[in-house]
């Protein structure tokens, strides 16, 4: 019999799972860029797959994470390579070889296969953005529909479901913001659940989309945003959740700034979506850190992948993490899996009898492995 404060390998790896937070062009797998990248003739620096291995974003200006309360690291990890390629330049680089629909549906349904394959995850919500200007011709409804595909053919071989979330690029203006929720608005689509805010939190401040979120908001999409994430602040997640209306929120570790703050969150049963994995290599011990203590400050919290075929992970990785680096109990992992289903944003209906299909998952699985259940 295993004890309460852990959980046989094979049981995470096994245990029924969504996915809240992923972005779709960081899911696509090195092997699929190489050959799209030869195929288009890309010119990069060296080869595609060399690339995709040596992935590692420099971290901002030191001197702002000087003084927060889990110290950030100011030094170089062992793991970095000797020349980096940020998850920016690289997410650029695979939107340059997407050329037409049949691209983008191959890469969604390769994300729901992959997350189902080495993740058992049954539901998948992706970040897409807007559409480059090479494959204008296709338009939002086009660009859409193309991505709905891809989950149509992951729902009837997989047994998942899926949503779209437009993110919203942080370092463009309100205006452009606004544009592209009405955009979504005036089209809606059935698989198109809500919007996200995403790029680099210092580029831009939350109250800078509260026109565009409004907007959501009346038109009953679902609202999230990567927040207290690059600014070592809780004051934008307070402004992403009062000001924005967001239902989740993406990240969050620097909520612990302020005790207030996390008190508030913790009453309210804020999820945050959190990866231990990122592509800025120095800080993820300072990630998972920061996990742990929003764990045992009570908070929230839900494991997602985020960018799983560039970092490189899973969401099976960040709940094995969870599990033995960072020492989630099994009620803990228990409760993050059923809290991924309640933070979704599926149909009140749907989620009742997904959650129904997870109980009864993690029972059977209580009972192959000799777990008490919680």
């Amino acid at each position: 019999m295993n004890t309460p404060h852990s959980l046989p390998a094979d049981y995470v790896a096994r245990m029924p799972k969504a996915d809240l937070h992923c972005h779709l062009i960081g899911t696509v797998r090195a092997s699929t860029f190489a050959e799209l990248a030869r195929r288009e003739g890309l010119d990069l620096p060296t080869e595609p797959e060399r690339v995709y291995a040596d992935i590692n974003s420099l971290p901002p200006d030191p001197d702002l994470y000087r003084n927060t309360r889990i110290p950030v690291p100011q030094h170089r990890s062992p793991d970095e390579p000797d020349v980096s390629y940020s998850l920016f330049q690289v997410s650029r680089w695979v939107t340059e070889v997407l050329r037409d629909a049949d691209d983008l549906t191959r890469i969604v349904y390769e994300a729901f296969e992959a997350a189902h394959r080495l993740s058992s995850t049954r539901h998948l919500e992706l970040f897409f953005d807007a559409p480059p200007p090479h494959l204008a011709g296709l338009g939002y409804s086009g660009c859409v529909e193309a991505y709905a595909e891809g989950i149509r053919m992951a729902e009837r071989d997989f047994g998942m479901s899926g949503f779209l979330i437009q993110g919203i690029d942080r370092s463009r203006s309100g205006e452009d913001a606004l544009a592209l929720v009405r955009q979504v608005v005036d089209h809606p689509h059935e698989y198109v659940a809500g919007i996200g805010l995403d790029n680099l939190e210092t580029a831009g401040p939350p109250e800078r989309f509260a026109e565009a979120y409004a907007l959501a908001g009346r038109a009953g999409l679902g609202r999230t945003a990567h927040s207290s994430e690059h600014a070592p602040t809780a004051v934008n997640t307070i402004t992403c959740l009062d000001l924005l209306g967001c239902d989740r929120i993406d990240h969050g570790y620097y909520v612990l700034e302020d005790d207030a703050v996390v008190e508030r969150l913790r009453e309210q049963g804020v999820a945050f979506t959190v990866a231990s994995t990122t592509s800025r290599r120095s800080w993820r011990p300072w990630r998972r850190a920061s996990i742990r203590a929003m764990l045992d400050e009570g908070l929230n919290v839900i494991p997602c992948s985020d960018d799983p075929g560039m970092f490189p992970t899973s969401l099976a990785a960040e709940y094995r993490i969870l599990s033995e680096d960072i020492g989630a109990t099994a009620d803990q992992l228990r409760a993050m899996a059923l809290g991924g289903v309640d933070a979704s944003w599926l149909p009140a209906d749907r989620k009742a009898a997904l959650r129904a299909r997870f109980e009864k998952e993690l029972e059977a699985l209580d009972a192959e492995f000799g777990v008490a259940g919680a």
